[in-house]
């Protein structure tokens, strides 16, 4: 009727075949999560290569713009900077 040891087997068996499912479905999901990691990292990077270039456009037109008008650019950092120690001070 019942064999207790036909079932351990069955049951060892069985949990070598779940043990190598896990095994493979994990390496194949870290591989495709390294894989979608690294496409991010790719986007990151161009988008962080475009900040740079606009950064650096924005940079030189800062410095002309200053050069042109160095008291009105003295002027504004100042009251920038009454501006932030006021807020500063209320917290």
């Amino acid at each position: 009727m019942f064999n207790s040891d036909r079932m351990s087997e069955e049951l060892r068996a069985l949990k070598v075949d779940v043990t190598r499912l896990l095994s493979t479905a994990g390496e194949e999901m870290f591989d495709s999560s390294k894989d979608r990691a690294e496409a991010l990292a790719d986007q990151i990077k161009a988008a962080l290569a475009e900040l740079g270039e606009t950064v650096s456009d924005e940079q030189e037109q800062l410095q002309r713009l200053i050069a042109e008008r160095p008291v009105t650019s003295l002027a504004s950092a100042f009251a920038l900077g009454v501006v932030v120690g006021v807020m500063l001070r209320r917290h």
